[in-house]
């Protein structure tokens, strides 16, 4: 299944087409493919190893450069520039770069490249003129499309493998699943270097010849500017945007009214947050489901099949079990470990061999790690992931419980729960919290909140107060960085 060849037939027919608004910028769709062309000789000129890294903003400019360098039949590796140092550097090393499509303010704001790549600045580079036409790469339904770095709940990122099958599959199956036509506008403000904002918010919008409009910073002002001038369609966040958009004194009903689907991904969505966007502006956000090493999105809550806290039904091809931890399959709402298989399942960790093979089961379904479960309709529910599981007096309690407790009560504006040791009962669940602008702390009344809402042994023993709560780049709160060493900033 090619993934080059329909971007390029949609480029070329329709090639006055605006497919591209950014924060410097509209693109064109014969904007786009002559800067591919001119790009690609450029990286040909830059290096010959099959694998080209690019460290960009949220812009039309990843495209152009992802384009660029398949048409050269290179394996794009996108960079999270927010990365430690030296895990940036593991990276490159990991993935054999020597070339880095970049920016120069890219690298005055999050500093040099680490020696071993050299940076190829689009703002250098001269675009003018007619660049030499070439014949594009034949692109297999096995060639490594692109080698994307988890974020690494643990050790070093490891290199996911998606194919251009795998990403052609995703967002044919996103586009049967949603119907999307060149007729959508979609708003994209998620990082490219994650694997939602490449394939939902880049590929997809190339593949059906949509226009999309980026901006590379979320900011509640600009996201409100930005829906209203450009009346999307299609708007893809994640909970903390939506709770920031909820916040936005200015925000009104009518601002959200040309949406078809708000969608919201990466970690659960707070009740709260959901019912505060249904109440005040009559939307009804609908959560979807996916991982890296699915290219990414498996499940999709559609508008007209919506469930509360249901991240939705498999998309088309994509098939889903749930086991237990001996792997026996297990029926209607039993809860346990999510498997899933289907074409846009990743081939592997790059030069992972061992860890490759114990993701997958002996029926080839990929080892999420998250467990759920799926009722009798199909819908799937996330309750948490394994590794975060807290073990308290014997019962297994995931930490979404008690934060869908926390952040319902109006003084706290994020949370995250995790387990600290315990003598007599293994575990007990502690809070850290963001407090909501304005809002003071009282342990006693958080603590008295949850109890009406949770059982005893749930409420957490212990809450602190965090001036800001670890995120990742697309602000999913990472409760692996919190210890019980972390001190409050109250008290």
């Amino acid at each position: 299944m090619s993934v080059l060849r329909p971007i390029v037939r949609r480029l070329l027919a329709a090639p006055f087409r605006t497919i591209a608004v950014d924060d410097q910028r509209s693109w064109k769709s014969y904007q786009m493919y002559l800067g591919a062309l001119h790009l690609a000789r450029a990286i040909e000129q830059g290096t010959e190893r099959p694998h080209v890294g690019i460290m960009l903003p949220t812009a039309g400019l990843f495209p152009m450069a992802m384009i660029a360098s398949w048409m050269l039949g290179r394996t794009v590796v996108p960079l999270n520039y927010l990365l430690k140092g030296e895990d940036l550097a593991y990276v490159i090393e990991d993935a054999e770069l020597d070339l880095v499509i970049t920016a120069t303010p890219m690298l005055e704001r999050f500093g040099p490249l680490p020696e071993q790549a050299r940076p190829l600045c689009l703002d250098k580079m001269k675009f003018s003129g007619l660049p030499p036409l070439r014949r594009s790469a034949r692109l297999g339904d096995d060639f490594l499309a692109v080698l994307m770095y988890t974020s690494g709940t643990s050790g070093r990122p490891k290199g996911v493998m998606l194919t251009a099958s795998n990403l052609a599959s995703n967002g044919e199956q996103c586009v049967t699943w949603a119907g999307f036509t060149s007729k959508d506008v979609m708003l994209g403000v998620l990082p490219q270097f994650h694997s939602f904002g490449l394939t939902v918010l880049t590929l997809l919008p190339l593949c059906v010849g949509c226009k999309v409009v980026y901006t590379a910073r979320f900011m509640p002002k600009k996201i409100l500017d930005l829906l209203r001038k450009h009346r999307p369609t299609a708007f893809i966040g994640i909970p903390s945007m939506f709770n920031a958009l909820l916040a936005a004194k200015s925000a009104k009903a009518g601002d959200f009214t040309s949406l078809r689907y708000v969608v919201s991904g990466s970690e659960p969505l707070p009740e709260a947050v959901f019912n505060g966007f249904r109440d005040r502006f009559n939307i009804v956000i609908n959560e979807g489901y996916g991982l890296t090493e699915t290219a990414p999105v498996t499940n999709w809550c559609r508008p007209q099949d919506h469930k509360p806290k249901s991240v939705g039904m498999p998309l088309p091809g994509v098939h889903e079990k749930i086991v237990d931890p001996q792997g026996r399959r297990l029926g209607v709402d039993a809860e346990g470990e999510i498997l899933i298989s289907g074409p846009n399942v990743m081939q592997g960790y790059y030069k992972m061999p061992a860890e490759t093979e114990a993701v997958f089961d002996e029926d080839g379904y990929f080892r999420t790690g998250d467990m759920g479960r799926i009722d009798a309709d199909g819908h799937l529910f996330i309750t948490g992931r394994i590794k975060e599981m807290l073990i308290i007096g014997g019962e297994n309690v995931f930490p979404r419980e008690i934060e869908e407790a926390l952040i319902s009560h109006p003084s706290v504006h994020a949370c995250a729960v995790i387990g600290m040791q315990d003598e007599s009962r293994g575990e007990l669940p502690l809070a850290f919290v963001e407090l909501a602008e304005g809002a003071e702390f009282d342990e006693t009344a958080l603590r008295s909140h949850c109890r009406e809402k949770l059982a005893q042994y749930k409420v957490p023993r212990e809450i602190r107060v965090v001036n800001e709560l670890p995120r990742n780049p697309t602000g999913k709160i990472l409760r692996r960085e919190l210890s019980p060493q972390v001190p409050s900033v109250v008290g």
